[in-house]
């Protein structure tokens, strides 16, 4: 009897014990949906990358002797929706089992759940084998904490996986953290080698997304589209960043820079995030490298980059399973406002929010601190609604898969869940912005003024949300030098801001 493995679009994962040896009565299933390609607008790029990801683990799975049914978005036998598929293929097949990795999408292991019971054959669940942790390993820790710290969190993993851990059970190096360490800005110096090139054929694909009339934003060019695709695009990004940029990824990883939108981060977030690559593999690596290096890499460099992978990322999925389907509907602050429209073409005059989009539009990405501290800094500040950022930030970018967006935008960007997740809402002025990038020096905005036409929006606005939302934040004990400063402003200037906060939130697109 024929037994259906089906395989989504983000569990690429090549070493998963289901593909340990070959069976004849076993049929991966795999497919390209409009279900999947039309709950959100996506970024042309991100809908590509995981098609093109897709076709090639396909053909890989074919080369190795598996037995394969693949379903291209134009296929006019494609049923576009997940229920459909699965009762097409088991029927066609005469399968007898039906079997499935845990999705890391609420939304897609709610509705396995719902086909699974209505089939009358033998449903099984396997684990995706990509993680550290489970989806449970989180809340079991914190049980019984009154607060859910990442530091907390991310300490016991480095001891329970003895990550940069030594014999006495301390971290090396004597701190377990270095962010301290990490918030330099980059002046052009030392300089950045070129990304490696993959050459990917991306024609055929993008003729496949028109002829199916799936809508998109951003921009891609055929000619040069260099996302990892494949497990060996993604080892060669490892061994890139581990050579070239790792040295440096430490010192530099909160920098922004008008002239390079990577600088020295790895891009390997979507291999990542599409199971192309596991996390302990990417750490094992690092490790290894740095263990090799003759004491030319700091441990700075080398724990701030584990921190994003072994704590942040593994913490964002154990936030993710331990508040759906709740943390959707967050809205702490109750703001309403619609998102500017200016973050689906960069036409503004504020020029970090222009750059950060612009790169965005261009690349489908953007790291961590243009995110965060502008485009997501913005959104708060004009008290935009968190549905509206949230359908932003998960279609713009090439890694955004739920699970992961949703924890950062709405939880550490927008502190929509009030504090479940950041314990206090990452905001901040122009002075930030400045200090952090070359972006204040061609703006047509003064980073150093509050108020007036010239005054950089950001700094009103910082200081009208405070102003705004004190009866929510008087209390939080990281939010006490903010509000002492603030009551140090002169009521006249403070009435200033608040009307020039008025009029950027009523149009923001004219700023």
């Amino acid at each position: 009897m024929t037994r259906i493995r089906l395989i989504l679009g983000d569990q690429l994962n090549e070493n998963h014990s289901w593909l340990s040896s070959t069976d004849t009565e076993v049929i991966y299933l795999m497919a390209e949906m409009k279900q999947e390609a039309t709950y959100v607008t996506h970024h042309i790029q991100k809908l590509i990358a995981f098609f093109a990801a897709m076709r090639k683990f396909a053909a890989h799975l074919e080369n190795e002797g598996h037995r394969v049914v693949y379903f291209r978005i134009t296929d006019p036998d494609n049923p576009q929706n997940l229920r459909d598929l699965i009762y097409r293929t088991i029927k066609e097949y005469n399968a007898d089992t039906f079997e499935y990795q845990m999705p890391d999408e609420y939304r897609l292991d709610k509705q396995l759940e719902r086909v699974c019971e209505s089939l009358d054959i033998s449903c099984n669940k396997w684990d995706s084998e990509h993680f550290f942790t489970s989806r449970t390993t989180l809340s079991e820790f914190f049980k019984g904490k009154r607060q859910l710290l990442m530091e907390t969190f991310y300490r016991m993993m480095r001891k329970e996986h003895h990550i940069l851990i030594n014999e006495d059970g301390d971290p090396e190096g004597g701190k377990w953290n270095y962010d301290k360490s990490n918030r330099k800005n980059w002046k052009g110096d030392p300089g950045i080698p070129s990304i490696p090139k993959f050459h990917h054929d991306i024609r055929e694909i993008y003729d496949d997304i028109e002829k199916a009339g799936l809508p998109f934003l951003g921009r891609v060019d055929p000619d040069a589209f260099n996302w990892p695709i494949q497990r060996e695009n993604a080892l060669t990004l490892l061994e890139h960043f581990n050579c070239n940029l790792l040295p440096h990824f430490g010192d530099f990883q909160d920098a922004m820079d008008t002239g390079e939108p990577f600088l020295f981060h790895s891009r390997l977030s979507f291999a990542l995030n599409a199971k192309i690559i596991s996390p302990g593999e990417v750490i094992e690596k690092v490790i290894h490298h740095y263990r090799n290096s003759s004491g030319d890499i700091h441990i700075s460099q080398v724990e701030g980059f584990i921190r994003q992978i072994l704590g942040w990322r593994e913490f964002m999925r154990g936030i993710y399973w331990m508040q759906m389907p709740g943390y959707k509907d967050n809205n702490f602050f109750n703001n309403s406002n619609p998102l500017p429209d200016f973050y689906w073409t960069g036409k503004t005059k504020m020029n970090c929010l222009h750059h950060c989009i612009e790169t965005s539009l261009n690349h489908a990405y953007a790291h961590h601190i243009q995110r965060l501290m502008v485009t997501g800094n913005f959104a708060l500040l004009t008290q935009t609604h968190p549905d509206e950022t949230d359908l932003w930030y998960l279609g713009i970018y090439i890694d955004a898969v739920e699970w992961v967006e949703i924890t950062n935008t709405r939880g550490m960007s927008q502190y929509a869940d009030g504090g479940i997740l950041a314990t206090k809402p990452y905001i901040a002025s122009a002075n930030y912005i400045n200090k952090m990038s070359n972006y204040c020096k061609r703006c047509e905005y003064d980073h150093k003024k509050r108020t007036g036409d010239t005054a950089c929006p950001f700094n009103a606005l910082y200081w009208n949300f405070l102003d705004s939302k004190k009866e929510q934040l008087k209390d939080n004990p990281r939010m006490g030098m903010m509000y002492r400063l603030l009551d140090k402003i002169d009521e006249n200037e403070l009435i200033a801001i608040r009307k020039r906060s008025r009029a950027i939130m009523e149009n923001p697109d004219k700023f």
